[in-house]
């Protein structure tokens, strides 16, 4: 398939993953439009850590198609994946931080080790400093990860994970473990990174003030921080996930209407 920047950014094809009876995943199908946001909820092992996985290459479906940037990637090989990759931002549940890099190394990983993006040598250290200047935290460029608290670990990772200037963010459980004043800064520079740089978000998690704000809040640069929308916020959907298939799929108001006894357990009700 040739690349076109014409349609949905991401697209599952009646996606399986596993062995024989045991389908982690069981003929997923969706579509990702560009600068829209899918929020992905379901309980512990109805696969949605996989389901991030095949979208990053990581995982290779066992039956249908992953088209990703306009290209059939199914097949791909991890070469073809390496190219991919430069397009997609990501942020593991644990930050996913070099535990012997400092916190200027890790965030500088991406821009040197992807041929790709052909990023000089010279412009490494500003978009570094851009990057955690972005998630305020600026003041910790020659620090250690093992010197930083949870939810600065995580914002580094946020930070490693736009330096790039994604298409594409993926984020994988960002507040678990986190108290909720921290998963809310975290949900806030999210949002903001949604907002000011039109990424594509999908999103894994179990907690549904995550989705929440993601829909009904916006990021205002004039004061700083999330505004109140008087709706919810475009192109915002939800996917839940049971036991390996879409239990549902469909809007913010859809969602909160669903009665489903699944679903609704992830919904504000």
């Amino acid at each position: 398939m040739e690349q076109t920047d014409a349609g949905p950014i991401l697209i599952f094809r009646n996606v399986s993953f596993g062995f024989d009876d045991n389908l982690v995943l069981r003929d997923v199908s969706f579509e990702l439009t560009r600068g829209a946001t899918l929020i992905i909820h379901g309980a512990a092992g109805s696969g949605k850590t996989v389901l991030l996985k095949i979208a990053l290459g990581l995982l290779r479906p066992t039956s249908g198609r992953v088209i990703l940037f306009g290209l059939d990637v199914t097949e791909y090989t991890e070469q073809q994946w390496f190219d991919v990759r430069s397009r997609i931002g990501v942020l593991f549940q644990e930050g996913g931080l070099f535990d012997s890099f400092s916190i200027e190394d890790n965030v500088g990983y991406p821009l040197v080790n992807q041929p790709l993006l052909q990023v000089p040598p010279e412009e490494v250290a500003p978009r570094v400093e851009q990057s955690l200047e972005f998630v305020e935290l600026g003041h910790t460029l020659e620090k250690f990860p093992s010197e930083l608290s949870g939810g600065m670990r995580r914002r580094v990772g946020i930070a490693r994970a736009i330096v790039t200037q994604p298409e594409l963010m993926l984020y994988d459980s960002p507040t678990a473990g986190l108290d909720p004043i921290t998963a809310n800064t975290i949900m806030a520079l999210i949002v903001k990174g949604r907002d000011m740089r039109h990424a594509t978000t999908l999103i894994v998690t179990h907690r549904h003030q995550d989705g929440e704000i993601l829909e009904r809040y916006r990021w205002d640069d004039s004061i700083g921080g999330l505004q109140k929308l008087e709706g919810v916020s475009a192109g915002t959907r939800y996917l839940v996930l049971e036991d390996g298939r879409i239990a549902f799929l469909g809007s913010p108001a859809e969602f909160d209407a669903c009665n489903d006894p699944h679903v609704a357990q992830f919904s504000s009700r």
